[in-house]
């Protein structure tokens, strides 16, 4: 296979892409799964715009809002709508990087390469802050290597208001700076003049102040909420457990977000391409890093997802030197998952690995029928009130909830918040009177509780778990009441 060295190969990727990227919509279209608890979050951020929310820096909620706003529709398919457009966009600039670096021969397969990665093709399926997060970052990127070639302010300016962008939709965007300072600190050829440095920061700290300031205003909520997760920083139990089996679990589930042959290729990069060490420095920290979270307690797979475009850059061409063959056996595989995934959100309450095990996508499906029950349990008997302790169900509760629907509320809780929820939608000090609880905790933890039914599901994203649904005083659901 040959890639020819001309303007029509990058034509060629860019339409490809944009194919690509219009299929996905219309599977998107024909997708069949609900929202997940956190990209209905999301959306419910987006009813109230603010620079900031609970657990995540605000441009994802933006972003939704713009959507849905301008769709006229809340449906799950504008919800999800931006994500394969933002990776395609992703893939676009990735594949402008590499052609105007030493990689151009391989300029349109790192496009193709990146937007058939496992983890890209599912955060092509929902609404995540790593996809809204990914372009503002490859954009920084590409300003870095311009600032490279050739000095220039404006390129600076981009690189700080991009990754200052970045930052607004994950914090993970900080991996951007803690890789450039140690490929600069190795590597004399990655370094940029000071006063670009110097204008990048000025720019990424004006485009970041409104969440900054944000937090300052609201008791550091995102991020106390960001050091919780770190677990051994903070937490229930801190500190540093060593677990070597979380570790490994995170190794191996790189080889399934970037894919299992691409992800051996990257390693082998690693150890063998020497002329492309920059993109080492500006992936390998980070996935080093994640696995140290891991050891110490326990990491998600996307977490090192923005180690994987320096990678993507580093892998393929390498590949295309040194063996073809593997990257044309690396590509075809993740092809092939990038298929079956979308198909599969076709059938989600039917596609299983083995007969008798749980639905793979179990997450996506089954909240819809909880909220519909409460909601018709309130009507029933005649309560205008719904209140939950469950993060999951007062997500799909609030995004579900219609004009006709009972009011929602998370029960109220002494000291720190364990949710958006519970933060900013708890039930007023001044209700009283019944209300409906449902909780999957028992009964007993709740005074007075006259149980009105269950919800139990064989299978979907509340399998094994019964969910008790109760009429009670409102006064019995205050923290101070037991």
């Amino acid at each position: 296979m040959q890639i020819p060295e001309t303007r029509r190969s990058l034509q060629l990727g860019i339409w490809l892409i944009l194919i690509i990227t219009a299929l996905r919509l219309a599977g998107l279209a024909a997708n069949r799964t609900e929202l997940f608890v956190d990209e209905a979050q999301y959306w419910f951020w987006g009813q109230s715009l603010e620079f900031g929310y609970y657990s995540k820096p605000p441009l994802i909620g933006w972003l939704i809002r713009l959507v849905t706003d301008l769709a006229g529709s809340d449906a799950a398919f504008w919800v999800r709508a931006p994500a394969p457009v933002l990776h395609g966009a992703t893939a676009i600039i990735l594949m402008l990087i590499a052609r105007r670096t030493e990689l151009a021969p391989a300029a349109m397969l790192v496009g193709l390469a990146y937007l058939t990665i496992p983890g890209v093709v599912f955060g092509s399926l929902l609404m995540s802050t790593d996809t809204v997060m990914l372009p503002f970052y490859a954009v920084a990127m590409a300003a870095y290597f311009s600032l490279l070639r050739v000095g220039s302010a404006r390129m600076a300016v981009l690189m700080g208001a991009s990754l200052g962008l970045a930052f607004m939709a994950k914090y993970a965007a900080i991996y951007f700076i803690m890789t450039l300072g140690l490929a600069a600190a190795f590597l004399p050829a990655a370094r940029i003049a000071w006063r670009h440095f110097l204008t990048a920061a000025l720019v990424f700290l004006i485009v970041i102040s409104p969440n900054l300031i944000w937090n300052l205003l609201n008791g550091l909520t995102t991020i106390s909420h960001t050091m919780d997760n770190v677990e051994w920083v903070r937490g229930d139990t801190p500190g540093f457990a060593l677990n070597v089996d979380k570790a490994g679990e995170f190794l191996a589930s790189q080889f399934i977000f970037f894919g299992p042959l691409l992800f051996a290729g990257y390693l082998w990069a690693l150890f063998a391409a020497r002329e492309h060490r920059l993109y080492m420095w500006l992936s390998l920290p980070i996935i080093l890093l994640v696995t140290a979270q891991a050891l110490g307690r326990e990491a998600n797979a996307n977490w090192a997802a923005p180690a994987y475009l320096a990678a993507a850059l580093m892998t393929v061409p390498f590949l295309w030197t040194r063996a073809k063959w593997l990257l044309m056996a690396a590509l075809a595989l993740n092809l092939v998952i990038a298929v079956a995934l979308p198909v599969m959100t076709l059938f989600p309450e039917t596609a299983r690995l083995s007969a008798s095990g749980p639905l793979i996508l179990e997450r996506y499906v089954g909240r819809r029928a909880v909220s519909e029950e409460l909601f018709a349990t309130a009507r029933r008997n005649g309560l205008d009130i719904v209140v939950s302790d469950h993060r999951d169900i007062l997500a799909d509760l609030f995004y579900r909830r219609g004009p006709g629907d009972a009011q929602v509320y998370a029960r109220p809780v002494a000291g720190r918040a364990p949710h958006h929820y519970a933060l900013n939608n708890a039930m007023p000090p001044g209700i009283s009177g019944q209300v409906l609880f449902a909780s999957p905790d028992a009964p007993a933890q709740v005074c007075g509780a006259d149980e009105l039914g269950a919800v139990t599901q064989s299978q979907g994203a509340y399998r094994g778990m019964r969910i008790g649904i109760y009429r009670v005083s409102a006064a019995c659901l205050r923290p101070e009441s037991g």
